[in-house]
């Protein structure tokens, strides 16, 4: 008999572990991993900025946790907002919430212990300037864009976007303590980044955002109209990067840069209002990733230009 128990036990255990597994990867995707991949981007480039230099190491990784902690709260509390038309929407239906892996409770308590964790976080291995930065960050991405805008305007995604704006402020002042222009910069910058890099993704699942009655505007404009937009947005974030030369005592590195990358993403954006003029497919998704590949290429530069002489 007892070898009989300790048999079951055994044969038990492989499927505690995978049911472990799966709920620890189901409360990871709550936080939108691949969002975190782009705070790192914008975060760390701009605390070598402030620096002149690399930063004290802890500060950087104190800093990434509390931020990468604050992001994944407001991703949190958007799923759990968001979860009736997260059910309805290719894009997302494979979300805990709407699997069913996670309970929306669950979600709720999961998103607030984030957002009280962060900020005290931050409060303790930074200063308060950033921790207040972070806080705010979770308000405006949750109540601002997910409650008040998004199912309201057409214009959501451009207001909405300044929450993913708050990463190079908070990298800023966890090594200085206070805002200054060039990080300034650098938040209008995303700013202006955000649309011509959300509204091809929005083209590509505009039949998605028809069926839940939310206004993107890849989604209520056709092709030609919504690529116009992505072309002004692009250049306007692309005159904002040149901005920081001489606000930021930039190098060759950054300046080159610029010009180049930037170049490509007007080319992009270019490409994609053409293919709808002419009404052939457009390939949104090409826009799309073009723009994730600018900022990163960008931030890059951003990072190393401080660190040559030239």
């Amino acid at each position: 008999m007892e070898d009989i128990r300790t048999a079951r036990a055994e044969a038990a255990a492989p499927t505690r572990r995978a049911q472990l597994g799966r709920t620890v990867r189901a409360y990871i995707a709550l936080t939108k991993p691949r969002v975190l991949e782009l705070l790192l981007v914008t975060t760390v480039p701009v605390m070598i900025l402030a620096q002149g230099g690399f930063p004290n190491l802890w500060l950087v990784l104190a800093t990434v946790i509390g931020g990468s902690l604050s992001a994944g709260s407001a991703a949190a509390f958007n799923m759990y907002l968001d979860r009736d038309i997260d059910a309805h929407m290719q894009r997302t239906v494979n979300r805990p919430l709407v699997t069913g892996e996670v309970t929306p409770r669950a979600a709720l308590v999961f998103a607030w212990v984030l957002a009280v964790a962060s900020t005290l976080w931050l409060l303790l291995t930074t200063n308060w300037v950033a921790a207040a930065l972070s806080a705010f960050a979770i308000f405006f991405y949750v109540v601002i864009y997910t409650m008040v805008l998004k199912r309201r305007t057409e214009q959501n995604i451009v207001w909405g976007g300044i929450a993913g704006c708050f990463p190079v402020l908070i990298g800023w002042t966890a090594v200085t303590g206070s805002l200054a222009w060039p990080p300034v910069i650098l938040f209008v910058l995303v700013f202006l980044w955000t649309p011509p890099h959300y509204w091809p993704l929005s083209m590509k699942y505009r039949d998605d955002y028809d069926d839940v009655d939310v206004p993107m505007l890849g989604a209520t404009r056709n092709g030609p109209q919504v690529g116009l937009q992505v072309i002004l947005y692009a250049w306007a974030t692309v005159v904002c990067s040149l901005l920081l030369i001489p606000v930021g005592h930039m190098g060759l590195v950054y300046t080159v840069s610029a010009l180049v990358f930037g170049g490509w993403f007007i080319y992009e954006s270019h490409r994609l209002y053409n293919r709808a003029v002419r009404g052939t497919t457009p390939a949104p998704m090409r826009v799309f990733h073009a723009s994730i590949s600018y900022l990163t290429l960008l931030f890059l530069a951003i990072a190393v230009d401080p660190l040559l002489p030239f």
